[in-house]
């Protein structure tokens, strides 16, 4: 799982407000910001997010702040529990498999209806997948986690489906999330290279294999998951009888 200090974490969410200093004008950024600290894995499943400390990073009233959080856990990215406070949600690996069979549904009738695509569509997906590769060659963990989410989202946004592609953020955020607790860098690798073959049989206007390829990528992100679940169960275990 990928952490950073709190002092860290909140210098991340106030550096990209310092982008944007316009949350009082548009409380969505809050939400924003949020989602993208979470899909880059620079907050944690679990996290406690205050209502406090977030009033502070962003300049605005509690108010606002609990109005933001309101609207993320009706998309389900966080949960409240009482006398607690906020917290980002840390699905289960089950939880994570009913969301991966709804962006199955999702992913693969957009691209079973899709029309034709053109090359300046073609180009900003290899950008994405590029970017995607040099993240996983630099070990850069959180920006390959952001970008190998967010692939899903650009292709939506590229393909002119901004419906999808909101109900996708929120999907693969939520993924995201369990693979930030069980992902390899192998499983990366994997991930970044079925994107770039996705790409290839779009760009031969292939739309069929392009939803077969779509519909094994996510079964591999879902065996993925699933594995790494048993794999960790089982190491944590072997290491508590050894103890005994």
């Amino acid at each position: 799982m990928i952490t950073l200090p709190k002092c860290r974490r909140l210098s991340i969410l106030a550096g990209m407000q310092e982008q944007d200093k316009t949350a009082d004008r548009n409380p969505h950024i809050i939400e924003d910001r949020i989602i993208r600290a979470a899909l880059s894995g620079h907050i944690a499943p679990g996290e406690r997010l205050g209502e406090k400390d977030l009033s502070q990073i962003f300049n605005v009233s509690r108010t606002l702040v609990r109005e933001a959080m309101m609207r993320l856990q009706a998309r389900g990215i966080v949960e409240v529990s009482p006398r607690r406070g906020w917290f980002v949600i840390e699905p289960s690996v089950e939880e994570a498999r009913h969301t991966i069979d709804a962006r199955r549904a999702l992913e693969v009738g957009m691209l079973v209806t899709l029309g034709d695509i053109k090359p300046a569509q073609i180009r900003i997906l290899r950008e994405h997948v590029l970017a995607e590769q040099q993240a996983v060659n630099s070990g850069d963990l959180a920006q390959r986690s952001y970008l190998l989410g967010h692939f899903h989202v650009c292709l939506a946004e590229t393909l002119g489906n901004p419906v999808l592609a909101s109900l996708l953020q929120d999907l693969t955020t939520r993924t995201v999330l369990i693979a930030a607790l069980y992902q390899s860098t192998h499983d990366a690798h994997e991930s970044c290279c079925e994107h770039g073959q996705i790409i290839d049989v779009l760009e031969k206007g292939d739309v069929t294999e392009a939803a077969r390829l779509m519909d094994v990528h996510l079964r591999h992100v879902e065996k993925a998951l699933n594995y790494r679940h048993v794999s960790n169960r089982l190491e944590h275990l072997k290491a508590a009888l050894q103890a005994t």
